[in-house]
């Protein structure tokens, strides 16, 4: 399994434009249904900062996700924002859950 979280600050102007593409995301996946991807995004109290949770069964679960046409305009009008606070990537190791996963 392959747990990715990945922390950003956008520009204020910007997050509703991120939230609409994030949106995307998930229901591009809802239709997919790949049963080896989980995903989540959370917005931080400050209003811009973006969190997202990606688990994954696998590595071939996180090239499907990464090659999803709504992933890819994700990124590319993030990148293209010009954020306040470049994304941090953490590798996660699950301890335990009450969630059952792959």
């Amino acid at each position: 399994m392959k747990i990715v979280r990945v922390q950003y600050t956008t520009r204020a102007q910007f997050v509703a434009t991120n939230e609409a593409n994030i949106a995307g995301i998930v229901a591009q996946l809802k239709q997919l249904n790949h049963p080896g991807i989980k995903y989540g995004a959370w917005l931080l109290p400050d209003g811009k900062t973006f969190m997202h949770f990606d688990q994954l069964e696998n590595e071939e679960a996180h090239q499907v996700l990464q090659s999803l046409a709504s992933f890819k305009k994700f990124a590319d009008e993030l990148w293209a924002s010009g954020l306040e606070a470049e994304p941090k990537l953490d590798l996660l190791s699950l301890v335990s859950s009450t969630e059952n996963y792959f």
